[in-house]
């Protein structure tokens, strides 16, 4: 993403879902210490930016030393484009070009557990991953290995500290 599609980007994500907080959660990743303008991207149809999805740095809790991974949140695109393959094109894309460029070992996602398989996430748990909070079901918590990863790599994961002051980690009751 470049920095001037900063406000499109954040409008389109926003709009794209029913419940508050992605603006806090936005405003928040990006005056954190983890943002980089090259681990967001968008989606752009004619010239207009139409989706966005966000990595940032997180930790796994190894049993020998802490690890960086990514997290994978948000992702959004515009509501009357949804349901037409723009995100996924944009996590694919976002993926392959994370592939080449990152060092780090897996990536993380609190998600929809039909929608992100076809990417190649997983239930974490059966990768020998614990949730960063008793909030997030089991169902939801998903890794994306990446080529870096062994299998030493496993443990709990320690969100950004953007996500725990947006409370953006679980599910409320």
């Amino acid at each position: 993403m470049h920095p001037d599609e900063w406000n499109e980007a954040r409008a389109v994500c926003v709009g794209a879902f029913d419940e508050p907080g992605i603006d806090t959660l936005l405003d928040t990743l990006r005056s954190s210490w983890g943002w980089a303008d090259e681990l967001a991207f968008v989606a752009e149809l004619e010239g207009e930016v139409v989706g966005l999805v966000v990595f940032t740095p997180s930790f796994i809790d190894t049993p020998d030393r802490v690890v960086q991974v990514l997290v994978l949140s948000p992702l959004g695109v515009r509501r009357d484009l949804q349901n037409q393959g723009i995100g996924d094109a944009l996590v694919r894309g976002a993926l392959a070009e994370l592939e080449r460029t990152r060092s780090e070992p897996a990536i993380f996602l609190e998600g929809i557990p039909t929608y992100y398989p076809r990417f190649g996430f997983r239930r974490g748990v059966d990768c020998g991953f614990r949730q960063a909070s008793d909030r997030v079901p089991d169902e939801g918590f998903m890794v994306y290995l990446m080529p870096s990863y062994e299998p030493s790599v496993r443990g709990a994961l320690a969100y950004a500290d953007a996500f725990w002051r947006a409370d953006a980690v679980g599910l409320r009751e």
